[in-house]
């Protein structure tokens, strides 16, 4: 069940870190009793606990006799990771960050992050996203990964998430397959980023013309139509890269990205970000695991920019409180 896993449940984390394969973390608060104890465990890419470190083997066996779920909370959060490990734990500081912004209790979670399928869905994004190689990934491709996100979200769900979440944007292309028969509430990253424009009075920057929302992402986002698909129900214009763009713009990015060019990566976005707002959007959501922290944090385009992580972050505290409040 653990296999080729990262499970966690932490209560009031401060801290999280991934340095190679070891996640470290600190707390500056003792952990609450509860059956059975907040663990973290970490396989190897070959799905194996590292025999060196005697606490791993005494956690397994721990968790090996214990029938019940690992967390027994009514709010407890699933959180299913995708891409990578460190888009994974960037969601989770945003979580953790947000919590305490909002005076929230101490929200218990449990992650599950596979190497193996970090490597499917970089694989699929990098086959689609890259100037040297633009084929088509097989539906053997998709179907692998689809029972891979399946499996972990049958995982949360044992595991006692009465929530779950994907903070992954490529994963979202497969969400109704992944959830269906799924017993427990789940939260769409863009249903969530389009569900907190709507509720922000948004004005058109042009009188007369409709609400315009940009979409900045990797080519595979795009293809899989889910967030042009919640926004128009919500009632936006969604502006997009045109081709010309996404072939001498953000495609040449994210090779930039790969090849460690920084400079050459964030010039390239500036423009593709600077093509969407002269078409008069609103806002631009960056939709992109790989293009998230290109540009520096003080660059004024930013301003005009929004992370979904940043809405499913809040979404899942806002579920959070409430099935706090209702089981009281």
């Amino acid at each position: 069940m653990l296999d080729r896993s990262l499970q966690m449940s932490l209560n009031c984390p401060s801290y999280l870190l991934v340095r190679q394969r070891t996640l470290c973390y600190k707390r500056l608060n003792p952990v609450r009793a509860m059956p059975p104890s907040s663990v973290i465990l970490h396989t190897d890419e070959s799905g194996k606990f590292p025999e060196s470190r005697k606490t791993c083997n005494s956690l397994i066996a721990s968790l090996s006799s214990y029938d019940g779920p690992l967390l027994s909370a009514p709010n407890t959060v699933g959180i299913l990771g995708g891409l990578s490990v460190d888009s994974t734990l960037n969601f989770l500081r945003k979580f953790v960050h947000l919590s305490k912004e909002n005076e929230a209790k101490c929200i218990p979670f449990v992650v599950c992050s596979d190497p193996v399928l970090n490597r499917e869905l970089s694989s699929l994004e990098r086959s689609s996203s890259s100037l040297c190689s633009r084929n088509e990934p097989s539906q053997s491709d998709h179907t692998r990964i689809v029972e891979n996100l399946w499996s972990k979200r049958v995982f949360l769900e044992k595991s006692g998430a009465h929530c779950i979440v994907m903070p992954c944007h490529i994963s979202h292309s497969w969400h109704d397959e992944v959830f269906k028969g799924c017993s427990v509430h789940s939260l769409h990253m863009a249903e969530c980023v389009a569900r907190e424009l709507k509720e922000a009075g948004l004005k058109p920057l042009e009188a007369g013309s409709p609400l315009r929302i940009g979409v900045l992402a990797t080519d595979a986002t795009l293809k899989a139509g889910f967030y042009q698909e919640k926004l128009q129900i919500e009632g936006f214009e969604v502006v997009m890269p045109d081709k010309a763009t996404m072939e001498h713009a953000v495609i040449p990015a994210i090779d930039a990205l790969n090849r460690k060019d920084m400079e050459g990566a964030r010039n390239l976005l500036r423009i593709a970000l600077q093509v969407l707002l002269v078409r008069a959007v609103n806002t631009v959501i960056i939709a992109s695991d790989d293009m998230r922290d290109v540009l520096p944090r003080d660059d004024p385009l930013l301003k005009k920019c929004i992370d979904p992580m940043d809405a499913l972050a809040r979404s899942t505290i806002k579920w959070a409180q409430q099935a706090a409040e209702e089981a009281t």
